[in-house]
């Protein structure tokens, strides 16, 4: 039998991973710290402020799953944060689609080489909690961006009891954290039931330092962080840390 892996991602960002696991021989557990909801728009008439955009950027999956929900054309040009999103978007029926491959700062960065600032308005679907503001990235190249909170990701708060048994007994060999938020609400949830010493017994595999520096504060027996902000780079760097 393979190691256990704990994953923590959203369900809804969590189907490829869970088969990218499996191929790979591990056994996979799941405790999702988020809860992405898709509300309907409170704006008043019910539609997506898209007015003058000329390009829409993704910093998630879930961007694109929101944006979806509310509007039916295709015929934008899309940069996405990375491979993940841009994969979502083309599932979409999105067509013209560029991935940074990366993270907010990648997409800062290939937004300034494909668009010009006076092209128009950059349409960034988002949860009321980012990671980070591509808008101030921009806003000194002369970029604007119309950012509209269209889901929300609600933090878990408590451990599934299977999940906390593995923990406590040292069932599980490694936890995966894409988010920093992600990475919070673990650690809120390890120093609410009062397990941090269990975590001594498990390698946290990290998405970026940004996740890391979120984790610092539980002793684990290795904490690792991807090469890229990618799944294939954090895969990659489970593989080398717990084979």
């Amino acid at each position: 039998m393979g190691k256990t892996v704990l994953n923590t991602r959203p369900e809804t960002d969590s189907t490829e991973l869970r088969a990218e696991l499996a191929v790979r021989g591990y056994q996979v557990c799941s405790a999702p710290m988020l809860t992405i909801e898709f509300p309907p728009l409170t704006n008043g008439n019910n539609t997506l402020d898209l007015e003058d955009v000329h390009a829409l950027v993704f910093t998630s999956a879930n961007g694109v799953r929101a944006f979806t929900c509310h509007c039916n054309r295709r015929d934008w040009p899309v940069l996405a944060v990375g491979d993940a999103t841009a994969s979502t978007a083309r599932s979409a029926g999105f067509v013209n689609i560029a991935s940074a491959g990366g993270d907010i700062h990648d997409l800062a960065r290939l937004i300034s080489q494909r668009l010009s600032p006076d092209a128009g308005i950059l349409y960034h679907p988002a949860a009321r909690k980012t990671a980070g503001d591509l808008g101030t990235l921009l806003a000194s190249k002369g970029y604007l961006v119309r950012r509209e909170t269209l889901y929300e990701a609600h933090a878990t708060n408590s451990f599934p009891p299977a999940i906390m048994d593995g923990l406590v007994h040292a069932n599980i060999d490694a936890v995966l954290f894409f988010s920093p938020r992600t990475a919070e609400t673990f650690v809120k949830l390890v120093e609410h039931h009062n397990i941090k010493g269990a975590m001594a017994n498990m390698t946290a595999i990290c998405l970026s330092p940004a996740v890391k520096d979120r984790l610092a504060c539980l002793d684990w027996r290795k904490i690792k962080v991807a090469e890229q902000p990618t799944q294939q780079s954090l895969l990659s760097a489970l593989d080398n840390a717990i084979a």
